[in-house]
C-alpha cells in the first residue's frame, strides 16, 4: 500500500522542520493542504525545504506553484475544480460518492476516496459509507490499487482498509494530532508514529 501524507490545514513554525524529517524518513509523497490560505505562505514553506524534495509533492490550491517550484503533481478537492488551462501532468481527485468514483478513476492517476471514517482532524466529516457498501465496491472492482482512503485512518482500522482493497491510505489527524503546534517543540512522538505507519503499509 502507498503512505501519503497530508499536511494540516494551517501552517504552523516548526512545518517546515517537521516535514523535513518525514522526507528524510522516507516520505514518498506528501499532499500540502492549505484550504484558504494566500499563496505567499504555501511559497515561503516550500522554500524552507529542499528542492531535492519537490519531486515528492502534490499541491491542492495554487496550482502555479507546482510550474514555479518542479512540484510532483496537482490535486483536485471537488470535482468542479478546473484543471489549469493546458494543463499536462498527472493529477489526482477527491471523491464523496462511489458514483463519483467510477468516473475519477478513468481520468486521474489515483483517487481519495473519502470519508472511511469519521476524520479525526475536522469533525463535520463523518463517515460516508458503510462497510457493506465498501465491500459492495470492493466485489465490483471499484475500490482497487488506483483509489486511497481518506478520514479516519489509525492504526487500529488500517486492516479493514487493506483487505476491501484500497491501493493506499491518506493520514491526516492521526499524524498530526501528536503535535501540539501551541506549546509543543519536540516532535519526536509524531515521526515515531509516522515509522509505525510505514511499517504498517508494507
Amino acid at each position: 500500500m502507498k503512505l501519503i501524507i497530508m499536511t494540516k490545514a494551517t501552517f504552523f513554525v516548526e512545518e517546515d522542520k517537521i516535514l523535513t524529517t518525514l522526507f528524510e524518513e522516507g516520505l514518498e509523497n506528501l499532499h500540502l493542504y492549505k484550504p484558504n490560505s494566500e499563496p505567499v505562505y504555501s511559497e515561503r514553506l516550500l522554500t524552507l525545504l529542499s528542492d531535492e524534495y519537490y519531486k515528492r509533492i502534490t499541491v491542492h490550491d495554487h496550482f502555479y506553484l507546482r510550474e514555479e517550484f518542479g512540484l510532483k503533481s496537482i490535486h483536485l478537492d471537488t470535482l468542479d475544480t478546473e484543471l489549469p488551462y493546458g494543463y499536462r501532468g498527472d493529477y489526482s481527485c477527491t471523491c464523496r460518492s462511489l458514483d463519483q468514483l467510477q468516473e475519477c478513476k478513468k481520468k486521474a492517476s489515483y483517487v481519495f476516496l473519502q470519508n472511511i471514517f469519521d476524520s479525526q482532524s475536522n469533525p463535520n466529516d463523518t463517515q460516508s459509507f458503510t462497510e457493506e457498501e465498501l465491500r459492495a465496491a470492493a466485489k465490483q472492482g471499484l475500490i482497487d490499487k488506483h483509489v486511497y482512503a481518506l478520514g479516519g485512518l489509525n492504526l487500529e482500522n488500517i486492516r479493514m482498509v487493506r483487505d476491501l482493497g484500497f491501493g493506499g491510505v491518506v493520514i491526516c489527524g492521526d499524524l498530526w494530532n501528536r503535535f501540539n503546534i501551541h506549546q509543543e517543540q519536540d516532535y519526536k512522538d509524531l515521526i515515531g508514529h509516522f515509522k509505525k505507519w510505514q511499517k504498517a503499509v508494507n
